[in-house]
C-alpha cells in the first residue's frame, strides 16, 4: 500500500515551487535594499523558548505547539513561529554587542497543529523581518512601508495594511480592566475559548472570529481611547511618519495580535481574496521580549507573512520558467551532437533540454512545446554535413542558420 503524506503537510511541486522561490527571492531583494540581512535559526526549540515569549494563555502554546520530550528528557518544540527563535540567537550570540541595531530576516517552516484549511496547515512557511534597537517611531513607519513596498514588487493591489496600538505595561492594565468590566456583563454571549481566557487575556475577544463574540463586543472601548501619553505620541508620529512617504493605511481599534509580547504599534495585512484567512502578514512592537528572554532592555519590531497565503494572491500569474533552446535530433549521430552541445550551452548559462529517446521528430517537437522553449534547433545528417542548422526562434517564428559551435550558439540565444 502506498505511503501518502501527513494531513496538513504538504508537498510543493514544479509549477508551483517556482511562485514560491519568486516570493523569496523577491522578499531578500526588497528587505536588502533596507538594510536587512538574512538568519537561519533551527526548527526545533527549548519549549520554554515559546512559553516565556508567546505566553502561556495563548492558543498557540494551549493547544497547537508540536512538543515532546527527546531522548535527553528535555522538552523540545518544533518552532510555530520565529520571532522568538530569532530574538533567542540574538541574545546568544551577542549580537547586540556589536550594534544594538540590528535588521534581521528569516524564512522557512513553522509548526502549529490546528485544522488545516485554504492557505494555513501544519506545516507552514512564514517570511519575517526584525528590527531591535530603536524606539522611534520612524522604525515602525520603515517596516511598514518596506513590507508594503514587497507586496508592490509582486505586483499585488491587495493586501491592505492595517494599524493599531495596543499601549504599554504602564497603561494596558487600565485598558484590560476597562474592558473586562464591559465584557463581564456578556460573558454568556462568548464563545468557550473567550469565557476561558477572560481572565488572563480578555483582548482576545475583539478579534474572535466567533458570531458571539462580534455581537457581544459591540461597543466595546477601545484602547486607543486610554493609551498613555507616550504611547499616544508614539502611535501618532508613526502615522504621520507613514503619511509623510505616503504608505497608505488604516486604522482598526479592534485589531489584537494574539501573542503576549506584542506592544504600542501592531499591524496586519489584510485581504478580501482569501475568504476568512483575510491576514497574509502581521506583526508589531515587542518592547520587552529581549529582556523577558534574557538578554538587555532593548525594543524591538517585526513581522512574519504565511507564504502559502502570498502564493493564492499569486495564482493567476505563472512563473515556471523557460529552457532557452530545446535541441530536437534525428539519429544516433545527431543526438551525440546534440548532448554535446546541451553540455556546452549549459556550462555556457543557457538553459538546454533535449530528447534522450531517440523519438521521432513530431513527438520531440510536441515537447519542445510543453517545455515552451525560446529556440528549437534540428540536428539530423544534412545539418552535421553542413556543420549548421536552423535555429527558429518561437516567439517571432523567424528562423536562421547558425553554426553547430557552441560560442556561436550561446551568442544567438542569449542575445
Amino acid at each position: 500500500m502506498a505511503i501518502s503524506g501527513i494531513k496538513g503537510f504538504n508537498d510543493i511541486l514544479p509549477g508551483e515551487v517556482e511562485k514560491w522561490q519568486h516570493i523569496e527571492a523577491t522578499a531578500r531583494r526588497v528587505f536588502e535594499l533596507y538594510g536587512f540581512a538574512e538568519i537561519r535559526v533551527p526548527i526545533l526549540e527549548k519549549t520554554e523558548l515559546f512559553c516565556r515569549s508567546i505566553g502561556d494563555s495563548t492558543d498557540i502554546v494551549e493547544k497547537e505547539m508540536y512538543s515532546f520530550t527527546d531522548k535527553g528528557e528535555n522538552s523540545v518544540t518544533m518552532r510555530p513561529e520565529g520571532t522568538a527563535s530569532v530574538m533567542r540567537a540574538f541574545i546568544e550570540h551577542k549580537l547586540y554587542a556589536a550594534d544594538a541595531v540590528a535588521k534581521l530576516y528569516y524564512m522557512g517552516p513553522m509548526f502549529r497543529y490546528e485544522r488545516p484549511q485554504k492557505g494555513r496547515y501544519r506545516q507552514f512557511h512564514q517570511i519575517g523581518a526584525e528590527v531591535t534597537g530603536v524606539t522611534d517611531p520612524k522604525v515602525d513607519a520603515q517596516v511598514l512601508t518596506m513590507l508594503c513596498h514587497f507586496f508592490a514588487e509582486l505586483g499585488l493591489d491587495e493586501p491592505l495594511l492595517q494599524i493599531n496600538s495596543l499601549g504599554c505595561p504602564d497603561c494596558r492594565p487600565q485598558y484590560r480592566q476597562v474592558l473586562k468590566d464591559f465584557l463581564r456583563a456578556r460573558l454568556e454571549h462568548l464563545c468557550d475559548d473567550c469565557k476561558r481566557r477572560f481572565e488572563t487575556n480578555p483582548l482576545r475577544a475583539l478579534d474572535c472570529k466567533s458570531t458571539g463574540c462580534k455581537e457581544a463586543t459591540v461597543g466595546a472601548p477601545s484602547v486607543l481611547d486610554h493609551l498613555c501619553a507616550g504611547c499616544n505620541d508614539h502611535f501618532t508620529r508613526t502615522r504621520q511618519h507613514l503619511e509623510a512617504v505616503g504608505t497608505t493605511y488604516s486604522i482598526n481599534a479592534r485589531m489584537v495580535r494574539g501573542l503576549d509580547y506584542y506592544t504600542r504599534t501592531t499591524f496586519e495585512l489584510v485581504t478580501g481574496l482569501l475568504g476568512s484567512q483575510s491576514a497574509v502578514a502581521a506583526g508589531g512592537r515587542y518592547d520587552g521580549l529581549i529582556s523577558d528572554l534574557g538578554g538587555p532592555q532593548l525594543p524591538g519590531i517585526g513581522f512574519a507573512m504565511g507564504v502559502e497565503r502570498v502564493a493564492l494572491l499569486l495564482a493567476e500569474k505563472d512563473f515556471r520558467k523557460r529552457p532557452d533552446l530545446f535541441i530536437a535530433a534525428l539519429g544516433e549521430s545527431a543526438q551525440n551532437m546534440a548532448f554535446r552541445l546541451m553540455c556546452g550551452l549549459q556550462k555556457e548559462g543557457a538553459a538546454v533540454e533535449i530528447d534522450y529517446e531517440g523519438k521521432s521528430l513530431k513527438s520531440q517537437m510536441r515537447r519542445a512545446d510543453k517545455f515552451n522553449a525560446s529556440f528549437t534547433l534540428i540536428i539530423g545528417d544534412d545539418e552535421l554535413t553542413k556543420g549548421a542548422a536552423g535555429l527558429k526562434n518561437m516567439d517571432e517564428g523567424s528562423q536562421s542558420d547558425v553554426e553547430l559551435n557552441v560560442g556561436v550558439i550561446a551568442q544567438r540565444i542569449k542575445g
